[in-house]
């Protein structure tokens, strides 16, 4: 599979997280960010494996977990049978999701600036009325996907 646009620049990055929790970058670990990387979107460990053939299944958990302990990658519990998996925020960008409540799909999607803003004013006004410090923030949107809509 070809490496992901910025890929270079990625695996620089995960590699001096890994070495910050004296691990090394295994090209198993490389083969999971590169898979996560190229789909775009949050995908399963199932879809996963699919991407990257040459992965185990056993072996891509292990680096799945790890990573997540390490805070390289997201794990997204939401509905359906497996969680999904995504890139930290911190290596993409920032966005939130729309989760189908029928078919367990999760989408990134990515709000307006405007909204955006919004949004942070609104939430960075709450928690101070409350004494609360916030770091950041999360939005998920549950409903039905265009596939899974009645036509």
């Amino acid at each position: 599979m070809a490496e992901p646009a910025g890929g270079d620049e990625l695996h620089h990055t995960v590699a001096s997280r890994l070495a910050q929790h004296g691990q090394r970058y295994t090209p198993n670990r490389r083969a999971v960010v590169t898979g996560l990387a190229a789909a775009g979107c949050p995908v399963t460990l199932p879809d996963l494996l699919a991407r990257q053939a040459s992965l185990a299944q056993s072996s891509a958990y292990r680096c799945l977990s790890g990573l997540v302990e390490m805070g390289i990658v997201r794990r997204l519990v939401h509905a359906g049978d497996h969680a999904h998996f995504e890139l930290a925020e911190d290596l993409t960008e920032h966005h939130h999701h729309l989760i189908c409540e029928d078919c367990g799909a999760v989408a990134d999607v990515t709000l307006p600036d405007v909204v955006e803003r919004a949004l942070h004013e609104g939430l960075d006004a709450v928690a101070t009325t409350r004494g609360f410090s916030p770091g950041h923030h999360v939005v998920d949107l549950y409903g039905t996907c265009a596939t899974c809509a009645p036509r």
